[in-house]
């Protein structure tokens, strides 16, 4: 008797399994079909030229020609390649000044905003704005008329009588000026941190208050600490973006890297030796040069994370 009613629930419940089955076969195709053409983007347009260019990193390719594999030469090359030394140079002296400085800007920002103000919105608003603009050509040309010669910088130095320089004519501060750049567009680092300030409990500032703690005291160390999860995602971000820089200092020095290279950036010497040199063989070495930076310094940043970062467990 038994036996007979759990066979009588298997051929009552098999139905049931096989329109399950079917329902969320009917729901993968169409999760497939949604998500093709992303698929179809990442295969053709990231994946396809990465494997290409990993190649072709090992190849002598003039884009006109076939590849002739060379092997190691391509890398070889770049221990006596001067000018790629002087933009590795000038590549990590703007992520090491810039990224920190704009950073340090984003926070201070962010900090007044979060006191409370009436218009917080357009305020946040247009301090976000040059952060969409900072990398665009029109405003990589304002910049280079701001500091040039007869520029507005020059033009208000005048007015207390001091004598102005071709800032982006000369070495000294050619750099400085695509760094400052770097640190106007701060907008989108100050609204996460912004967002990351709202999330800090005010009890714990309540508290801090009545223990007599200055504003000082209370943002080193209640703010600072609470916030290093933010800090630690800006960091890395920044930092990557930062490496990947190229309009700004392309269209600032004007494409030649500047007063003796120095805003020869490591993405517009990429950009020389592939599309004006041809020399694509060795443009894609250089390229799988900077993944292995970018990667090296993003793993150095998990792994410093451990001694700074604080999170809530």
């Amino acid at each position: 008797m038994s036996a007979l009613s759990e066979l009588s629930k298997l051929k009552v419940s098999r139905p049931t399994d096989l329109r399950a089955k079917r329902a969320a076969r009917r729901d993968n195709k169409g999760a497939i079909i949604f998500l093709a053409p992303w698929l179809l983007g990442l295969l053709i347009i990231t994946i396809g030229p990465m494997f290409a260019s990993f190649y072709l990193s090992f190849t002598d390719y003039n884009l006109l020609q076939n590849p002739n594999w060379v092997g190691l030469e391509n890398y070889i090359r770049m221990l006596s390649d001067s000018r790629l030394h002087q933009s590795l140079r000038v590549t990590f002296t703007y992520v090491i000044v810039g990224v920190p400085l704009q950073l340090a800007v984003a926070l201070l920002i962010a900090v007044v905003l979060n006191r409370g103000m009436r218009g917080l919105a357009f305020y946040r608003s247009v301090f976000y704005l040059p952060s969409l603009l900072g990398g665009s050509v029109a405003v990589a040309i304002l910049w280079r008329q701001i500091f040039g010669m007869d520029g507005l910088v020059n033009q208000l130095l005048a007015l207390v009588g001091i004598e102005g320089i071709g800032w982006i004519s000369n070495p000294d501060t050619a750099l400085g000026t695509i760094i400052l750049l770097h640190v106007w567009t701060f907008g989108s680092p100050m609204i996460i941190f912004l967002a990351g300030l709202r999330q800090i409990p005010t009890m714990y500032y309540e508290a801090a208050a009545v223990d007599g703690a200055t504003r000082f005291q209370q943002f080193w160390r209640i703010t600072l600490p609470m916030l290093t999860p933010i800090i630690f995602f800006n960091v890395v971000l920044q930092t990557i973006g930062a490496f990947q820089s190229f309009t700004q200092a392309f269209i600032v020095s004007g494409g030649t890297g500047g007063p003796s290279d120095s805003t020869l950036f490591y993405t517009m010497y990429l950009y020389n030796k592939g599309f004006k040199e041809f020399d694509m063989g060795y443009a894609s070495a250089m390229a799988w040069l900077l993944v292995v930076i970018v990667g090296a310094l993003t793993a150095a940043n998990f792994i410093a994370s451990k001694y700074w970062v604080h999170y809530d467990d």
